[in-house]
């Protein structure tokens, strides 16, 4: 458990980041970005699948561009369509495989366009400065309580040919405590508690998804971890694999809640 707090403490800087906001925000996500999806498409070397990493520096330029301006995502459909048209004439002149393209494009879905929720939350959402924690408070919370209570009463197993540690007992737990702590925050900052403890309930389910859904990719390509940059816990994908389906989550609930 030191490993996974260490781990935890590895994010600060972008928390800070999150509290100040404005162009360091949109240059340190850039950086996160640039790192996040090397990680993704160099785990697919090892199925010998070569993504164009050229098509998705490009959409991380697009992004800083778009939040710096605040551009309505009309342009990010402009934008995605053209990179493809672009990968379509790439796989006709050099010697990709349509397989490739997909993955390629998989990581700009999966990987870039998931994680900018994080900043069109803050930005985009009404108390979005407070409401961004959220996305972070979900998915360490649902860890860390999955992570006690399936050791305390782990007996059944969840879905063990992806992650043979994982128990129901956990995963329950997991989501009792994501609700708990959504409706702590909320009534510390005056919130609907209501409405976050329906997110931190519902959120949780999705974080555990999507840390299973990462798990399963690594299986697939035959690795342990995305990458080596945060000691104990492989690289920043193996710390966001649950961020990234709750940030879109949190957004588009905030957006239904009209909040």
């Amino acid at each position: 458990m030191l490993i996974r707090i260490i781990a935890g403490l590895a994010l600060i800087p972008l928390l800070i980041f999150l509290i100040i906001g404005g162009i360091p925000l949109y240059v340190a996500e850039a950086i996160l970005l640039f790192m996040a999806i090397n990680e993704f498409y160099k785990a697919f070397n090892h199925k010998e699948i070569k993504s164009i990493y050229s098509i998705s520096y490009l959409f991380i330029f697009y992004l800083f561009i778009k939040n710096s301006y605040n551009l309505s995502s009309d342009y990010t459909e402009v934008i995605i369509f053209s990179l493809f048209v672009y990968s379509i004439t790439y796989l006709l002149r050099v010697k990709n495989n349509i397989i490739d393209i997909a993955i390629t494009f998989f990581g700009i879905f999966y990987v870039l366009l998931s994680i900018d929720f994080i900043v069109l939350t803050r930005d985009r959402i009404d108390m979005g400065y407070i409401y961004v924690y959220t996305i972070f408070l979900i998915s360490f919370a649902t860890d860390t309580f999955a992570y006690f209570s399936g050791y305390l009463f782990g007996k059944h197993k969840l879905i063990p040919k992806v992650s043979p540690k994982k128990t129901i007992e956990g995963s329950i737990g997991g989501m009792i405590g994501s609700t708990i702590c959504c409706i702590i925050f909320a009534y510390i900052f005056k919130l609907n508690v209501y409405h976050l403890g329906f997110v931190g309930f519902i959120g949780s389910i999705v974080a555990q998804f999507g840390d299973l859904f990462a798990s399963s990719i690594k299986r697939f390509v035959g690795i342990k971890d995305y990458g080596k940059l945060i000691p104990g816990h492989g690289g920043i994908l193996d710390r966001f694999d649950s961020v990234i389906l709750v940030a879109p989550f949190v957004y588009y609930s905030l957006v239904i809640f009209n909040i």
